[in-house]
């Protein structure tokens, strides 16, 4: 496995944090984007840009040229009253980011979307699509993963629902549904997204909840 030069956009954040570590535990030459308030929550290791997420011009000639560009900014704990935060925050934030990425002819761009379609959230549904358009038009090679919700540490409500989605993933005329909007844990996750840094891509690759677990741990 060669090292690859990835630059993550939220760093410090639920995913962001277990990512990195991982990716310098593999050898990796990691590069963050983060707020100057934030510089602390960073792990050990990894190169620092201070930079505004949602202001590509604040950031865009420190991105490693042709690196894998990870982006996993958006609003904590989505819900359907958050509606106009998924447009000023995930939406304007990926649309940085892949300019930036773009100025940096990055390799591959590495984005979290959301498992779709889906009978709630579709405000959040819907700016994550439009960021999935955005990265489809730039050209970019891309991996794009979508869960539906990621289990894990101050996100474990959900964990109460695994029996019920044990038995829909059995019933035919629910199976498709319940997989696509499928549980996944953190470290299922972590392991998707390392699978798909060290991956090349060509075009853009999709993966779903099921491809999510295959990558992962159970």
């Amino acid at each position: 496995m060669d090292a690859r030069d990835v630059f993550v956009t939220g760093g410090t954040g639920y995913l962001g944090k277990s990512l990195i570590a991982a990716l310098l535990a593999r050898g990796h030459r990691v590069c963050a984007l983060v707020r100057k308030q934030s510089l602390s929550r960073l792990p050990d290791g990894v190169d620092v840009v201070v930079g505004d997420a949602l202001d590509s011009a604040s950031y865009a000639d420190q991105v490693p040229r042709g690196c894998v560009f990870v982006h996993l900014i958006g609003v904590a704990h989505p819900s359907p009253a958050k509606a106009r935060e998924f447009e000023t925050v995930d939406l304007a934030s990926v649309r940085a980011s892949v300019h930036a990425a773009t100025t940096a002819s990055a390799a591959h761009f590495v984005y979290v979307s959301v498992a779709h379609p889906a009978p709630v959230m579709h405000a959040y549904i819907a700016a994550r699509i439009a960021g999935e358009a955005l990265i489809r038009e730039s050209g970019l090679a891309a991996t794009i993963l979508r869960p539906w919700y990621v289990l894990g540490p101050g996100h474990r409500w959900a964990y109460a629902l695994l029996p019920v989605y044990a038995v829909l993933e059995r019933l035919p005329t629910m199976r498709d549904s319940a997989l696509r909007l499928g549980l996944v844990r953190r470290a299922q996750m972590i392991a998707a997204l390392v699978t798909a840094i060290e991956e090349a891509a060509c075009g853009t690759r999709i993966l779903d909840v099921p491809a999510i677990r295959r990558a992962g741990v159970t």
